[in-house]
């Protein structure tokens, strides 16, 4: 018989997929710099330049702002280079897919400098980039047409969550910031943080805070660290109209970055980012998984259904503690530059492995900076559906502290990690069925039955019996316990 097919649109994801990769980089110093006597301390900043899509692949590419600090040979106050390393990342794509969406999640995992001689420095960068790709599809079900009335059919309804659409907000800061003005800064950091995200009808809204963090000198030599947050809020039209039920996921990143210090003292800040969103819904899904008749045979045609279905999705600050050992008379600056996670499933759990590395800058005790690099192990454990696939997304945005102890400096930082279950289990679905003649053998109108692990549905289809004249002649209010006697009425 023919079956009647609904679409429901949706996103498929293709691609889910960390690659690293290292970026070296040989600074020469530039005319009237003092030569190197050693090198201090550096940092970086990801910029995400674009996103690209061509056939069967898609790529990344952006930069890392790099700042290196040294002491100089002769003994003066400490120099400050500055470069630029760029980056290129590409994933393999399936060929036969249309062109779809890209979210790349970028981080920074280390960042280091030497000197190789008294007016050259080599850098070296490393970058983690989550590359993440959908494209539009469609779910496609099965509803059959008009029935013969002994035919029986097994029905489930799913609620599911679907990913829908998939876009990007690009949007602009631009900000003079209040307080006491730096002699210079030695380098800068932009960090954005979504702290709520919601879809109204046919928008997408969300709000955050943008963390600029510098190292700067003051007007007595000696180094400090300046902060401030810059609120945002945002919205973008969405290409369709989704229920009260729809979720947002917002993924920031920073396009460009410029600070400049004013004539009068003010600290101006100039940057571009960009909001990449992936908006969900809520639909009931409804399959036909099997059917039978007690009275006619009945030939099943059947295929896997595989649903983007989203089953759970947690956020965490993850806590990062650990002490270096370290002698020193106060902490400049700390940061702290985190790996994405590495994920291992163990029966029912996910042990989600998570490493990064502090940067500390203190001073010792003769007042000379150092340099502290420790790297540091967790994990962060969570419970799974069995017939569920996890991935992890770990954000830089939050800043780190350090103190100094009696003989190590004690480092603090949290990690933003957030984990999306998906479903990649199949569900049977019938596509068409053919039914025979009815039979005339006689049989039995009754039969008395165990039950054993069978459901209602499977001692009905054994029996030639159905579910509704089970459930009537045995009183049942639901699914019959274990080894309990059962009226088995033939139809």
């Amino acid at each position: 018989m023919l079956f009647h097919k609904t679409s429901y649109p949706c996103l498929q994801r293709v691609k889910w997929e960390v690659q690293n990769a290292e970026q070296t980089q040989e600074l020469r110093l530039n005319d009237g710099m003092p030569d190197i006597g050693r090198v201090l301390g550096s940092w970086g900043q990801v910029l995400l330049r674009s996103k690209e899509w061509r056939s069967g692949a898609m790529s990344v590419s952006g930069g890392v702002m790099v700042w290196v600090l040294y002491a100089p040979e002769d003994g003066s106050e400490p120099r400050c280079m500055e470069s630029w390393i760029p980056f290129q990342q590409s994933w393999e794509l399936p060929e036969t897919q249309r062109d779809g969406n890209i979210t790349a999640v970028c981080l920074l995992r280390s960042v280091d400098a030497r000197s190789i001689s008294a007016r050259k420095m080599m850098v070296r960068v490393g970058i983690g980039c989550l590359g993440e790709a959908a494209v539009p599809s469609e779910v496609e079900l099965y509803t059959p047409g008009e029935l013969p009335e002994d035919v029986q059919l097994l029905k489930n309804t799913y609620p599911m969550i679907l990913p829908r659409e998939a876009g990007e907000k690009p949007f602009a800061l631009d900000e003079e910031l209040s307080g006491d003005a730096p002699q210079k800064v030695i380098y800068y950091s932009l960090q954005p943080e979504i702290t709520d995200e919601k879809v109204m009808a046919g928008k997408v809204v969300f709000r955050g805070a943008a963390k600029l963090h510098m190292l700067c000198r003051g007007e007595d030599g000696m180094l400090y660290t300046r902060d401030h947050e810059i609120p945002f809020s945002q919205f973008s039209e969405l290409d369709g109209e989704y229920s009260p039920d729809a979720t947002a996921r917002v993924i920031p990143a920073v396009t460009s970055l410029e600070l400049e210090i004013l004539p009068e003292g003010q600290v101006h800040l100039k940057a571009g980012l960009t909001a990449q969103y992936t908006i969900s819904d809520r639909e009931m899904i409804e399959v036909i998984e099997d059917a039978y008749s007690p009275k006619r045979p009945v030939q099943l045609q059947t295929e896997q259904l595989y649903l983007p279905a989203e089953l759970d999705r947690r956020c965490q600050q993850v806590r990062v503690e650990m002490n270096a050992p370290a002698q020193g008379s106060r902490v400049v600056d700390t940061v702290f530059y985190p790996d994405h996670g590495r994920t291992m499933r163990i029966e029912d759990q996910a042990e989600i492995a998570l490493t990064g590395q502090f940067q500390c800058l203190c001073y010792d005790p003769e007042g000379h900076l150092q340099m502290v690099q420790p790297r540091w192990e967790g994990e962060w454990t969570l419970p799974v559906d069995s017939d569920g696939q996890v991935l992890v997304t770990v954000d830089n945005t939050s800043l780190a502290q350090g103190a100094m102890g009696l003989d190590a400096v004690q480092l603090q930082a949290e990690i933003p990690v957030s984990a999306l279950t998906v479903a990649q289990k199949g569900i049977v679905m019938v596509t068409d069925l053919e039914f025979g003649e009815e039979s005339l053998q006689e049989r039995p109108s009754i039969i008395l039955c165990r039950v054993g692990d069978e459901s209602l549905w499977e001692l009905a289809k054994r029996w030639g019996s159905t579910v509704e004249a089970i459930t009537k002649a045995n009183d049942l209010q639901e699914q019959p316990g274990f080894d309990k006697m059962l009226l088995i009425p033939v139809v």
